[in-house]
């Protein structure tokens, strides 16, 4: 469709998505009439909620379970006249029907999925692999896709229909939106038809499947056709038969599924005796995304090149959907954070030991069994402190080998003053201090700053100085007692461009948090901070440190008790831009997709999942904010910073948002400019006018 404007920003059809469905109907065996029926009300429920598509189960016009009496002419007769009720009652909605039926065809009984869209047959697609085994006995009533002659059909009075196992149906309107459909055992053999339909171009795999139920099925079944989506880097849509079908010797549960790329997005009510509807959101732009960047994705293809073309591309288009329409589909407003409990304290529990692993393996590698790091009473530093003391756990050395300094300047708090004494006592630290206040004015006067002749300038030589300071004196020591520079600058901060290059958070021998971003460090520490083996005094200046204004602390206030500089008020939001970071520097996706993505997960503070977040803390965000911070971010992040990224000391990946050293997941000049990124962000409005 159409590059967003103004007065269509908020609809998910303007920024790569669609929406599907998987339909599971209530049948009758043998009663194309009565199926018709079922069919035709779930898709207009479907097309009611906006989906362009919809896939039915296999077989569904005459129910799978008829063994024998799909050789009847009644029955065939009757299917027939139940796909031109389909065609003719569903002509006028907007959506994009997949609906299972036998069809003769050159004197062959073939299973085939028939495409339908405002009343006309785009094409067909035949199955390939019939089972005859155990329970199953197609071979005996179809003929499979290969035994087809005929390319093209006649169908309900319409001519030159495409028929075969090898269509990919396009919607030539809607980007990366191209739809291939595979019938139940298709996906069960060893290289399914979808897989070189996948390589070939196909985004969205339907699988329109009958699939009995035995015990311990739907997880093999589930993991089956996750497995393939994430094979294909492919949405895959499973919908299988449900009730209704014939129980003589087999039961049904009505399994439906969408994955992306390995992920479920929705899946229906196993055995819910009635007919069912699920839907979901799928991002093209995701699976383009991702197939671009994997690079052995192409390099299949290549392999396969012969194969692959021999696929046709049926092209149709469709009518596009009008109006708001914001996605169902929930977007985490942390997406380096897991929403699901266990998967959270898992993926902590993996990060923290990246880290430590990281630092160990550098620590034995140099010979060197010291570090030294410079602890502010900041969330950094905090967390590189914790990951420094458990890697002289593991390394059964002594916690003393972590040398760590806090080294007031002239607007340290009292406050993270305070929490850096205690935490370095609580952790069992060699804890030391140095006031770099005197080296700092001895520079000061060096360079003839006013600041050293009584005046009150507080500009960014002054601000500097002291990062360079502190850095300067850690280097020393590490020089004097054999020590390895611990780093504590984050993903964030880096991406942000928020640190002195070649000083302070940027320079170090090795940091353990350049891929950590900001909203994951914070959790980390609360969730060091909940664990059973946390003592309580080290949980206690902990959290006091989770609660503390996040500063550089560089420039003095008129109080000491709280920091004259606040870091959110300069670059944004730390949650909002780890949001902007992540699907900037994952997925590459255009500044209005993003923003749209954001407006739809923090528009309203009260609904959604907020992993472990206070609720004093639980923020919304309008457009005109989002669009605001998201335009600083690709300012700082694709202009105004990527020197400093260019350069890293070195540093564990942690997690698939990626890292930003140039050895890593990022390359990029350090002379680019944002105004292609700028003039996208023009796109996105200033205010919500519902």
């Amino acid at each position: 469709m159409e590059r967003t404007t103004d007065t269509d920003f908020f609809n998910l059809y303007r920024h790569g998505f669609i929406r599907a469905a998987v339909c599971v109907p209530g049948l009758k065996v043998a009663d194309p009439e009565y199926n018709a029926g079922r069919t035709i009300l779930l898709a207009r429920e479907a097309a009611a909620g906006q989906a362009v598509l919809a896939l039915f189960p296999e077989l569904g016009l005459s129910a799978y379970s008829n063994d024998d009496l799909f050789h009847q002419e009644a029955l065939l007769a009757g299917v027939l006249g139940a796909l031109e009720r389909v065609l003719r009652e569903t002509a006028s909605l907007n959506i994009v029907l997949a609906v299972g039926a036998p069809l003769r065809i050159d004197c062959r009984l073939f299973n085939c999925a028939i495409v339908l869209y405002r009343g006309r047959i785009i094409g067909v697609a035949v199955k390939s692999y019939l089972p005859n085994y155990r329970e199953f006995y197609e071979g005996r009533q179809f003929s499979p896709s290969e035994e087809a002659v005929a390319s093209t059909i006649r169908l309900c009075g319409q001519e030159g229909i495409p028929f075969g196992a090898d269509l990919l149906f396009e919607a030539v309107n809607i980007r990366n939106f191209r739809l291939y459909l595979e019938m139940c055992e298709d996906v069960w053999v060893p290289i399914p038809p979808s897989s070189f339909a996948a390589l070939a171009g196909a985004t969205v795999i339907g699988n329109l499947s009958a699939s009995n139920a035995t015990i311990g099925k739907a997880e093999y079944r589930q993991s089956l056709a996750a497995n393939q989506s994430a094979r294909c880097i492919a949405a895959y849509l499973y919908a299988a038969a449900g009730p209704g079908e014939s129980t003589t010797d087999l039961a049904w549960d009505g399994h439906a599924m969408i994955h992306e790329n390995g992920n479920l997005l929705a899946e229906s009510r196993r055995f819910a005796g009635t007919s069912q509807i699920i839907r979901a959101d799928i991002d093209l732009d995701r699976l383009a995304q991702d197939r671009m960047r994997q690079t052995t994705f192409g390099a299949n293809a290549r392999t396969h090149r012969q194969s692959l073309r021999t696929f046709r591309t049926v092209p149709f288009a469709v009518e596009p959907v009008k109006g708001r329409l914001l996605l169902e589909r929930d977007y985490a407003r942390f997406p380096y954070i897991p929403a699901d409990p266990a998967t959270r304290d898992q993926r902590c529990y993996e990060a923290y030991n990246i880290q430590v692993q990281g630092l160990s393996q550098r620590l034995k590698a140099s010979g060197i069994d010291k570090v030294v790091i410079g602890v502010s009473g900041g969330l950094d530093s905090t967390h590189a402190l914790m990951v420094a003391s458990r890697t002289m756990d593991l390394l059964a050395l002594p916690r003393s080998h972590v040398l760590a300094y806090t080294m007031p300047g002239f607007a340290t708090c009292e406050q993270t003053r305070s929490n850096a004494m205690r935490l370095m006592k609580a952790l069992g630290v060699e804890s030391n201090v140095i006031d770099i206040r005197p080296s700092c004015m001895q520079m000061l006067k060096d360079i003839g700053h006013p600041y050293a002749k009584g005046q009150t300038v507080y500009d960014i030589a002054f601000e500097n100085i002291q990062a360079g300071e502190r850095t300067s004196h850690l280097f020393r020591i590490a020089n004097l007692r054999n020590a390895l520079v611990l780093g504590t600058g984050d993903l964030s901060e880096l991406a942000l461009g928020w640190c002195t290059y070649g000083v302070g958070d940027h320079m170090s021998h090795y940091n353990v948090n350049a891929s950590v971003p900001k909203t994951l460090i914070q959790h980390l520490i609360r969730w060091v901070a909940r664990s059973a083996q946390t003592p309580a005094e080290t949980a206690a200046v902990l959290l006091d440190i989770l609660a503390t204004e996040i500063s550089p602390e560089l420039i003095p206030g008129t109080e000491c008790t709280q920091p004259a500089q606040a870091t959110e008020a300069v670059v944004g939001p730390y949650e909002l831009q780890d949001f902007n970071i992540f699907y900037t520097t994952r997925f590459g996706y255009l500044p209005t997709k993003i923003a749209f993505m954001a407006y739809c997960a923090w528009r309203d503070a009260k609904q959604g999942l907020w992993p472990d977040v206070p609720p004093a803390k639980r923020r919304s965000y309008t457009i005109g904010e989002i669009r605001h911070w998201l335009e600083v971010y690709l300012s700082r992040f694709f202009q105004t910073s990527q020197f400093k990224r260019s350069c890293v000391p070195n540093g564990p990946k942690v997690g698939s948002g990626g890292s930003l050293s140039p050895r890593g997941d990022y390359r990029a000049p350090s002379d680019s400019v944002c105004a292609v990124w700028i003039a996208d962000a023009a796109r996105i409005p200033e205010r919500d006018d519902r």
